[in-house]
């Protein structure tokens, strides 16, 4: 395949197809697919979960992801030629993510973006904008994603077996282009994949943590004097501020643990702009914490900002808030802050 720049002048200037291994490594490849995951698959995108995730069997999967039905998916990478060993590679990976549970797939989410608060059930919905009615059940079914350079002729005839036996394996090839100012262009063809099927914590990679900058500047402007609020109001009061690969949480300190009180997420999150409170952090380590979050969320309803979302309230900003309603969130969270002092943790 030959691919050409159209020059505003008409002209055309070709981009010559380069060897990506020559200048790239697998964690190029990684890093490229892990933010385009809509580009991965046949049937839609996927929510990458985790990288670099070690089994139980000391190896490493490149990336595991989630469907939209909340089926597991596992990536396996090759920036060349597949080898031979590559589909038994996936399968083995396969083995060991059949047995992961809810617990296990959250904490992989929670590790590789650096927040321990985080609900999968939660990420999962807001990142495929599930409607209500749309249930999930997560890890009920595995499939294999292989992408490479260079899919060989073994590898896609295992790969249709596979898919005749009803396992879902999908095989990506990309090819890796330059024109002659160095700008790149990759193209993407699924060439197993398109026909129909017949019918413990773990170790991960995290992602790099954003900061009060970036995060402000991926925002709406309706949006930025409540965050803006928020993070001034939290550094007077000394609250602890994490910050994730996308978003940050304000915490109160009770005898050196943190307990989180509310998540906030920017415009290009699967979250998409939206304040979330974070109960189970409360309910776990805080003493009478049911009593606590249930305040909490009483509380914060009578603002006129949030509504309920399953056991959470959440926040989402389209318009911009009053500053009434913004003195009231503040000063929720202040007395949530204080009464969580005052109860101390669990026992």
């Amino acid at each position: 395949m030959r691919l050409f720049k159209v020059k505003d002048s008409g002209e055309f200037t070709e981009y010559g197809e380069q060897s990506f291994k020559s200048e790239h490594d697998e964690r190029t490849l990684e890093s490229w697919l892990e933010k385009n995951p809509e580009s991965i698959v046949e049937d839609g995108a996927l929510l990458i979960i985790g990288r670099q995730i070690a089994t139980n069997l000391g190896s490493f999967v490149d990336l595991l992801a989630l469907d939209r039905e909340g089926n597991t998916a596992i990536i396996e990478l090759k920036r060349e030629r597949t080898p031979r060993d590559t589909v038994a590679q996936a399968l083995e990976y396969a083995s060991w993510t059949e047995g992961l549970e809810y617990d296990n797939l959250e904490q992989i989410l929670r590790d590789y973006l650096d927040n321990d608060a985080l609900s999968l059930l939660e990420y999962h919905r807001a990142f495929f904008k599930l409607g209500e009615a749309e249930g999930v059940s997560f890890n009920k079914d595995q499939r294999l994603v292989i992408v490479g350079y260079d899919i060989s002729p073994e590898i896609r005839q295992t790969a249709s077996f596979l898919r005749k036996k009803r396992i879902r394996a999908t095989c990506v090839e990309f090819n890796y282009f330059q024109d002659t100012s160095k700008e790149q262009l990759m193209s993407v063809d699924i060439v197993i994949g398109k026909e129909p099927i017949v019918k413990g914590r773990q170790r991960t990679e995290t992602r790099p943590a954003t900061d009060e900058v970036k995060f402000l500047s991926d925002l709406e402007e309706s949006a930025r004097p409540i965050f803006n609020a928020i993070l001034a109001a939290a550094k007077k009061q000394r609250l602890p501020i994490h910050w994730g690969a996308v978003g940050f949480s304000i915490n109160a300190d009770i005898d050196g643990s943190h307990v989180a009180l509310i998540m906030g997420y920017p415009r290009s999150s699967a979250y998409s702009q939206m304040i979330y409170t974070s109960v189970p952090s409360i309910l776990t380590k805080v003493k009478d914490g049911q009593k606590v979050a249930d305040s909490f969320k009483e509380n914060l309803a009578k603002t006129g900002l949030f509504e309920p979302a399953g056991n959470e309230m959440k926040c989402v900003i389209k318009q911009k808030p009053t500053e009434a309603q913004i003195e009231a969130l503040l000063k929720i969270l202040s007395e949530l802050a204080e009464q969580i002092r005052t109860n101390g943790p669990v026992e």
